[in-house]
């Protein structure tokens, strides 16, 4: 448990956004922890460019990005989903929108909007890694997550976290 516990979080931290971050402690406590939260004038700052262009996408990214950073993942998701509206297509900001889920415990919609994501691009391997978490950690549907994980290690099979992923879908697998 702690192994898988550390595993994850490493993997998380190495996530960035366009992934999730998360944490420790039992399973279902798993938490988004960001690398460095942005200020609060930053994040002023960015809620003002909003006001200003309510229609700039990227700052509606910005700002969700920020506010997801700072662990605000309400504000983030209604950031995410102004941007979305100008571009729905968007499978990094789908993806973050999904990790925000995450974040407010709607666990159905963080994996609604990772299949999204992986709908639009199945190769974006954020899409896959994230949604495994949920799947396993959150909902603890552990065969589902092994899919995911290894469509992840399919995508991406040099990616720095390939390693922890492996561990993790032999640890599932002989978890019943």
């Amino acid at each position: 448990m702690k192994k898988i516990s550390s595993v994850l979080i490493v993997l998380l931290v190495m996530t960035g956004v366009s992934g999730c971050k998360q944490k420790k402690e039992e399973k279902s406590q798993i938490t988004y922890t960001p690398p460095m939260a942005p200020s609060t004038l930053e994040i002023d700052r960015l809620q003002q460019a909003t006001k200003s262009a309510p229609k700039n996408k990227g700052a509606w990214i910005e700002l969700g990005n920020a506010l997801m950073d700072s662990q605000r993942f309400g504000e983030a998701i209604d950031a995410y989903q102004k941007a979305l509206a100008m571009d729905p297509k968007n499978v990094p900001v789908i993806v973050d929108l999904g990790t925000c889920y995450r974040g407010v415990r709607q666990f159905d919609k963080a994996v609604e909007a990772y299949r999204k994501a992986i709908k639009l691009d199945p190769n974006f391997p954020n899409g896959h890694r994230n949604m495994g978490v949920v799947l396993a950690y959150d909902l603890h549907q552990n065969k589902e997550a092994v899919k995911a994980f290894q469509k992840y290690l399919e995508v991406a099979p040099t990616a720095a976290d390939a390693g922890e992923i492996r561990q993790m879908i032999q640890q599932l697998s002989s978890s019943k």
